[in-house]
């Protein structure tokens, strides 16, 4: 018996890899020892975020960046810290922000749920550009003049979210926010690998950058990134620590605070309160970046082709159509698409998996392509057995085992 059988539940087979629903990626044991460790003693959260700065800016070329409660915390910090700065009273107030400037611009095509995080600290949301390719109105996207154009006096950032499509190119967008003097937030959460964005996407001048911590990083679920220019980081942490001292004995961090920016002592308890960090958290997630940093995660990652391609072998008398997507740059997972011959199996790709849920073993295979009738299986947590066990399963809901 373990943990979850003994809480009464029935572990399953993860093959959607790092989704936080199912509690992000596998950690590795050089992590899960270091967190053990952590909780062994007791340390100033402070120094220890200290730390945790002086490293992640030396693995993203940023000035600064802290350990948050998971990406979508670092996008809350981020745009509390862009909206405050340094001024105790617009964090006092925060979510209230309609004495000062509180507006991001984001391209429409951008927005997504994920940026409640973002209008969580009381940023509005401005739009700009239009959708056209979805509804088949045209072929253009949002372009980098379309941001300028919506700056305006209650401006006081932009929110652009990056994947390898986003457009326009991060890089543009930036220009014309430094143009006036505007910061610019990035949403990276889930742009790693490649390893090379920890530097690239920050080296575009954006000024504040989140990456999940939790997912291909593999450091515990429920931490992210932050990382940048230190006059933002600094509020940022403002904003996130405990800041239950007395002013006379409070001694901030130089790495991340100028202490004079807060004359009189420092901030009462910021909108980052609900966000705090362990210090299991921030060893672990450390630890982790310095593996995922130094490609100790490549090796595993090389077996995870083999093992896909034994899945569907073992689906090719199966009413289905296997396609293996591999980006081939030895970081990035491949991915399995089991696409159903729905007509000929008698059930939707929708009842394959939810049955594949409820079966025994349950399996959670990745639901992005239901409606085009195909399940995903992405690897990062299985082993033989489980993905032996997963192709058994789709046999015998489709009626070919």
């Amino acid at each position: 018996m373990g943990v979850y059988e003994d809480l009464g539940l029935t572990p399953i087979i993860n093959a959607s890899g790092s989704v936080t629903r199912l509690g992000g990626a596998p950690m590795s044991r050089e992590v899960l020892e270091a967190m053990t460790d952590a909780a062994s003693e007791s340390v100033p959260i402070e120094a220890l975020q200290a730390k945790a700065c002086t490293e992640i800016a030396s693995f993203t070329g940023t000035e600064a960046g802290i350990v948050s409660a998971g990406a979508a915390s670092a996008l809350t910090l981020g745009a509390a810290a862009i909206m405050t700065g340094w001024d105790r009273g617009r964090m006092e107030s925060l979510p209230q922000t309609d004495a000062f400037p509180n507006e991001f611009v984001v391209a429409r095509e951008q927005r997504s749920g994920y940026d409640h995080a973002v209008r969580a600290a009381g940023a509005r949301l401005v739009e700009v550009g239009f959708n056209e390719i979805v509804p088949g109105a045209g072929v253009r996207r949002t372009e980098a003049w379309e941001y300028e154009a919506a700056f305006g006096p209650n401006t006081v950032g932009v929110l652009y979210v990056f994947t390898p499509d986003s457009e326009p190119p991060l890089a543009e967008v930036v220009a014309r926010a430094h143009m006036h003097n505007l910061p610019v937030l990035v949403d990276a959460a889930a742009e790693l690998p490649p390893r090379s964005n920890l530097i690239d996407i920050p080296a575009t001048g954006a000024d504040l950058v989140a990456f999940s911590g939790g997912k291909s990083i593999r450091g515990p679920q429920s931490t992210g990134i932050l990382a940048g220019r230190r006059e933002l980081v600094g509020p940022a942490f403002a904003q996130l620590v405990d800041m239950d001292d007395h002013p006379a004995l409070w001694d901030p961090p130089k790495e991340l605070v100028d202490i004079e920016r807060f004359e009189g002592g420092p901030p009462r308890h910021g909108v980052g309160r609900a966000h705090k960090v362990s210090k299991e958290e921030i060893v672990g997630l450390l630890t982790a970046l310095r593996l995922f940093s130094a490609g100790a995660y490549d090796e595993e990652v090389a077996g995870y082709r083999p093992r896909l391609e034994r899945i569907a072998g073992a689906l090719e008398s199966a009413p289905v159509t296997c396609t293996l997507h591999d980006r081939g740059d030895g970081e990035s997972f491949p991915l399995l698409d089991i696409s159903i011959d729905e007509s000929a199996v008698g059930k939707t790709a929708f009842e394959v998996c939810e049955s594949l849920r409820k079966g025994s073993p349950p399996i959670y295979a990745g639901h992005g392509k239901l409606a085009q009738g195909t399940l995903i299986v992405n690897p990062l947590h299985l082993d033989d057995a489980s993905a032996g066990a997963l192709a058994q399963r789709v046999r015998e809901e489709l009626g070919a085992s």
